[in-house]
Parts: C-alpha cells; structure tokens; sequence
C-alpha cells in the first residue's frame, strides 16, 4: 500500500494528451505496479457506460503506460451485499482509484452516506491516490451542483449534498470542475456551466463557513495531505472564491493549504484586494480577483486569458485583459525589475497586434466554429507524437497550416492561432 496521500482534482480534459504527464507523475509517487482501479459510478446509468470504461482503460494503458483495472459499481441499489463487498474490498486494496465523467447528482445519489464513501475517506487518511475529474470532482464537496438538472434541465440553481471528501484535507468547500469554461460563446458558461449570475446566486445560499474551489479546465490540483500542500498542474488556474472574491493560483505553482484557507476566510462581503489586484478572469460581473501568482507567472496567465477570450470570441474579456496589463504596467515600480516591465509591454504590444488584426474583419466566429475539429485533431497529433509516428504528426501539422491554424507547441500543450487562409481562386 502506498504512503502517498493524494487527492487530485482535475477540471476536465482526464484523457486528453496534455494530461499525460500529470498523471504520470502521479502514479510515479505510488510506487512500482500499483493497483489502479477505474470507478464506473458516474457514468453507470448510461446505455454506454462499458464503452466509456474501455476507453479510459485503453487511455492510461496506451498513453500513460499504466494498466488500469475497472471497479464496477454502476448502481449500489441493486449490486446485493456481495456485490458491495467486492467493491469495498478493491477499494481498500487499490493504490489509486480514478471517477470522471458522467452525472454529480447521479453518483451522490449512489454513494453518499454508504460505505464506499468511508472507504474513499479511509484512503486519503491511510495512504494512496484518489483522482476524481468532472462530474466525479463535483461531488467532493460538503456540496455539489447538479449540473445537468440546472444547465440542461432548466431546474433553479440549487445545491445537492456532497461527499465532502476535501474534508480530509481540511477544506470547507464546494468543487466546481470547468470553471473557466467558455463554449457558450455568446453566453457565459464558466463556473461549470453556472456563469456568474447563477454563480451568485447559489453562493447566496452556502453556509457562512464554505466556499467554492474553482479548477479550470485541462488543469489539476494534486493536493498532498501529508504535507499538506496543493500544486496546480496543466494550462489554467486553481481559484478560492468566496462571496465573489477571488484568490487565484496559476499553474506551476505549488503552495501551503494553509494559503487557500486563509484566503477563503479573508474573503466575503467587504473584504479588499490587497496589492496585484486582477480582474476577475476578465469577466464583467465578480469583485476583483486577488492573485497569488508569481512575477514570472503574471505574464502567462493574461496571455492565457487573452488568447482564451479570442477562442471564445469575448472582445470584451479580450479588452480587460489588455486592460488589467496595462493597469500593471503603469503601477510598475520604475526602480524595479526593468526586464519584467520590458516583458510586460511586449505582451501589451502583441496583444494590441491581435485585437488589430481582428478588428479588420470584425470580431468574427472563425476560431469558434472551427474550435472543436482542432482541438481533436490535435490530440490525434498528441498521441502521434506519444508513439513516435511524428510523420503523421507533421502531416497534421501541415494540413492545418494549410487551413489558416498555426500550431505551437509549448511544454503545457499546442496553443493554436487562426488566420482566414489565403484565397487562391
């Protein structure tokens, strides 16, 4: 059995190719041939729950070398005693027990007040790894959001119990996965696809002591409860809100819990920024965002909220980028790091550069709608690269240039541009 006391909350992306390497690194803390096991409780209802465990399965086989073996327990009503007792027993046995995607509701529904969940609880206090993403990290809470039920469904926005597994690591919060997400396009679906004037409204109804913990998408939060630390992992941010302050944690950076607690009990009504103010992701609602980013990560995330504003197609949240850069450079202490300033109005400049060059054309929908057919060819070229088959790789490369994208690799994944192609009728 393990040592390793890891929670590992990833806010979605669980099988994409730029989350390889963080789940490597996780599996590197538990030692030689762990005992890996996929939980299917989230996603059991579904008509296709074996083929969405095949595919996980072939996942961590195939791109994160790790052999993973499935945990079934679609439905606790009916699996009989026996049936619950080979799943506590795999439970207790496992080093790391993985839950993604499906419905929050549904798995509470499941799992909570059962022995599944003490047996979850029992492995974060005794050793091991619990990675929960998506529909499953909603649940880790003291309270959850049915997602489906308010965004699909129509239902007002309302709370559902949690597992409240974060417990463990001394955190009184709720989870939000998704949380910078952006594929409503003209309406906001951040916050896991609550947007902000839902957002407020259920933070309205948390209990004085709780607060929300936001992870962006394709990002992780490995919390390490023997040391009692959280580093953020992937292409996005780790957030503590609370009543609509929040303290931003950029990826790469690994900081005490103790920094989230207090940020959570600074925040609330009337409480101030402190010096670093930020908006808060660029958005047009929220009280500003207190970041607890380095000087070397402040350059990277506007960039990052700028460029995903563009994918988005937000001028305005494209605009509040620019202008929060702009802000920071003329509070820039003139005695003080001269190359960081030279940095910072380099970015300025490309920035100003993009939003000129769409303006030409008006703030049109090519990179939205061509958005999703990227996005899947680049995890095909993703998993190219993986096995080494970098001809394809290049092939994909080149056809996509050919089609107005621009890929660039960077050490947290490709980023990507979009340029109309030129006209060669």
């Amino acid at each position: 059995m393990s040592t390793a006391r890891l929670l590992v909350i990833l806010g979605s992306g669980e099988t994409a190719p730029s989350m390889t390497a963080t789940h490597r690194a996780v599996f590197s803390r538990l030692g030689a041939a762990p005992d890996a096991r996929l939980l299917d409780t989230p996603y059991g209802f579904q008509e296709n729950a074996e083929g969405i465990s095949t595919r996980i399965r072939h996942y961590f086989h195939d791109q994160v070398g790790t052999d993973v073996r499935l945990l079934s327990l679609r439905r606790t009503d009916t699996a009989g005693d026996v049936g619950i007792e080979q799943a506590l027993t795999a439970l207790r046995r496992a080093d790391w027990i993985f839950a993604g995607p499906g419905s929050p509701s549904y798995m509470v529904r499941q799992l909570a007040g059962t022995l599944v969940v003490e047996a979850l609880r029992a492995k974060l206090r005794r050793g091991g790894a619990l990675v929960f993403a998506s529909a499953a990290a909603c649940t880790l809470g003291r309270l959850a959001v049915p997602v489906y039920e308010v965004y699909k469904v129509g239902q007002d926005p309302h709370w559902i119990e949690g597992l409240d597994l974060v417990a463990e690591a001394g955190l009184d919060a709720v989870v939000l996965p998704h949380f910078d997400n952006a594929e409503g396009g003209t309406h906001d679906t951040r916050f896991c696809y609550l947007g902000e004037r839902r957002l407020q409204a259920l933070e309205a109804e948390l209990p004085d002591d709780v607060w929300v913990l936001g992870v962006d998408e394709r990002t992780a939060a490995i919390i390490d409860l023997a040391e009692d630390t959280v580093a953020v992992r992937g292409r996005g941010r780790l957030t503590v809100r609370r009543r609509g302050d929040s303290t931003l944690v950029p990826a790469g950076a690994s900081v005490p819990l103790d920094r989230l607690r207090e940020a959570a009990a600074a925040g609330g009504p009337g409480s101030a920024g402190g010096p670093g103010s930020a908006g808060a992701s660029g958005s047009a609602g929220g009280r500003p965002a207190v970041s607890v980013e380095t000087v070397a990560d402040d350059e990277a995330i506007l960039e990052e909220r700028f460029a995903a504003a563009l994918r988005a197609g937000d001028a305005l949240a494209a605009v509040g980028a620019a202008f929060e850069l702009e802000q920071r450079i003329a509070a820039w202490p003139r005695d003080e790091d001269t190359a960081g300033l030279a940095g910072r109005r380099r970015l300025l400049r490309s920035m100003l550069t993009d939003l000129a060059t769409i303006a030409q054309g008006g703030l049109h929908d090519h990179r939205r709608l061509v958005a999703p057919l990227v996005d899947a060819l680049l995890e095909i070229r993703g998993a190219a690269r993986e096995r080494g088959d970098f001809s394809l790789s290049d092939v994909l490369r080149e056809r996509l240039l050919a089609a107005g994208v621009h890929v660039r690799d960077t050490p947290d994944g490709p980023a990507w541009t979009y340029q109309d192609p030129p006209d060669h009728g």
